[in-house]
């Protein structure tokens, strides 16, 4: 038996697997209900394994045809994507950007940068998918994406690199909570009620330990998670208060939240990835510069929406950014 009919007879098994049923396959592929049945007894020789047992004139699927199915799966969904890509090579070209974020800048940020860029935008087909920063790096590395956005503390070698931006935690609290009243808080202060955290393991989490050793303070943490929209969605629960990146404070500004600048200067930093050797598309060159400017009107609209606070108290910081 040639490939070409073995690939036939793995997709009419698809069907049938996936409709459950000979009978409703065949409606599916416009076939016959013997054909398909056929179909199936030479996948089986071919094989020589028993992938059905007939039972009353019904198929039942047998442990070796529900492993193969999970293998046909597989190949199935890689052929999709391929369908997806020729159609919108088809329809853009190669005008197709893939960027990748950590949920910290890919969740708020980005699409609202993305909104800055319409112009930009009707020549480009933009795909953002949103995921972890080890997640986003492996993208990167595999030439699957073309830019990545991950947090600092990422291993980056084998990549193309530059600091996007430092930004510094601020206080995140329900509205109405007595440290609403303070135009700066302090660790003292955080360390009086429940608190939210990242996980013991992250970089800010582990600056955060220095500073409250540093005070003579420890917290009092009721929960940790690895995101800071997390942390946001706890405080608006009641769970307790956290420290957040001011981006993420950005997007919960108007979901029953209030944030006041922390006396320390936590350091939150993110940086911008890609394939080693890769030229920048015109789009992203755009983008690069619309994410700063992006950044600094999001961060005067949160500072402005605070009590004033003392000098040298920043937000964030474009030192050290480039394209």
């Amino acid at each position: 038996m040639g490939q070409g009919m073995l690939s036939r007879e793995i997709e009419i098994f698809r069907v049938v697997m996936t409709s459950g049923s000979a009978t409703r396959a065949a409606k599916v592929l416009g076939l016959s209900q013997p054909a398909v049945s056929m179909s199936l007894r030479r996948l089986e020789e071919q094989a020589g394994i028993s992938l059905f047992l007939r039972t009353g004139g019904k198929l039942q699927p047998t442990q070796e045809a529900s492993v193969l199915f999970a293998e046909v799966q597989q190949h199935f969904v890689g052929m999709d994507v391929i369908e997806h890509r020729l159609r919108t090579l088809k329809q853009f070209g190669a005008g197709r950007v893939r960027i990748a974020s950590f949920p910290g800048l890919g969740v708020g940020l980005l699409p609202r940068v993305l909104a800055d860029l319409e112009q930009e935008r009707e020549r480009t087909l933009v795909s953002l998918q949103v995921m972890g920063s080890q997640d986003v790096r492996r993208g990167v590395l595999r030439g699957e994406m073309e830019l990545g956005l991950v947090a600092d503390d990422v291993p980056v070698s084998g990549l193309e690199h530059v600091l996007f931006a430092r930004y510094f935690g601020v206080v995140a609290l329900p509205a109405g909570h007595p440290l609403a009243s303070s135009s700066v808080v302090t660790p003292r202060q955080v360390a009086r009620y429940p608190f939210v955290a990242l996980n013991p393991e992250d970089t800010v989490s582990l600056r955060l330990d220095a500073i409250c050793r540093r005070e003579g303070v420890q917290l009092r943490t009721a929960i940790e998670s690895a995101y800071t929209i997390s942390l946001c969605e706890m405080v608006r629960s009641g769970i307790g208060i956290a420290i957040v990146n001011p981006i993420t404070a950005f997007d919960y500004r108007h979901a029953g939240l209030v944030f006041r600048p922390f006396s320390e200067r936590l350091e939150f930093a993110a940086r911008t990835i890609w394939p080693a050797g890769h030229t920048h598309s015109s789009f992203v060159r755009a983008l690069l510069p619309a994410m700063r400017r992006r950044l600094a009107a999001d961060m005067q609209t949160l500072r402005d929406e605070m009590p004033a606070t003392p000098a040298g108290i920043e937000l964030y910081s474009l030192d050290s950014a480039g394209d």
